[in-house]
């Protein structure tokens, strides 16, 4: 019997698009539950480690969102052939991650003045340090991100740009090709095309 699974996190895309894209690989039903923010405070409570998203599967949680994606991506046979492939994946998914980190830094900055000054080596140096090397990557390796072939860093790339964009306020892939033709790539994959037709529209 396959499990029942209910994703439990914000009324977005943010850092549960990845999940729900490996379920959408998948084939696999899961309940998408999004809760309104100001439920958060008592639904933080409830979750492991006072984080979100969090996967329940057969009413059991887990949460961080990498763990989960990588358990999904084993499941759905887009790991590596061997150790090292999925070091190599590994790499690639904890790089966009540092990425992340940096750009959340300056989004969620509430003094306005530091923000500015954090913003300048952002948009100058961080960002095109970060994405000429991820586009050099896929230029180099046949198109994807890891080991020459689909793996689960390309789904969790393409679904995490939308909110990665959001927050650093325009394109990540502007100017990067090769990245833009890996998005449109996972995004023209049957099952995951039919679930971001039919996802709820929200812009990050």
């Amino acid at each position: 019997m396959a499990p029942k699974y209910k994703l439990i996190y914000f009324p977005v895309k943010g850092l549960a698009e990845p999940i729900r894209f490996l379920f959408a690989y998948l084939g696999e039903d899961f309940e998408d539950y999004r809760f309104n923010r100001e439920d958060w405070p008592r639904i933080k409570q409830t979750t492991p480690w006072g984080k979100s998203p969090v996967l329940e599967v057969d009413g059991k949680a887990v949460s961080q969102s990498i763990a989960i994606c990588r358990y999904l991506a084993k499941e759905a046979g887009l790991c590596g052939a061997d150790h090292w492939e999925d070091l190599r994946i590994d790499e690639i998914v904890d790089s966009i991650n540092d990425l992340r980190a940096e750009l959340a830094k300056v989004a969620y900055e509430s003094d306005e003045k530091r923000k500015t000054a954090l913003r300048v080596p952002l948009v100058n140096e961080i960002v095109p340090f970060y994405m000429r090397r991820l586009n050099d990557i896929v230029k180099n390796n046949n198109g994807y991100l890891a080991n020459k072939k689909l793996s689960w860093a390309d789904l969790y790339f393409a679904a995490i740009l939308d909110y990665l964009s959001h927050i650093y306020g325009s394109d990540l892939t502007s100017g990067y090709p090769y990245l833009k033709a890996l998005k449109d790539k996972v995004y023209t994959i049957p099952r995951i095309k039919t679930w971001i037709d039919r996802r709820p529209d929200t812009d990050h």
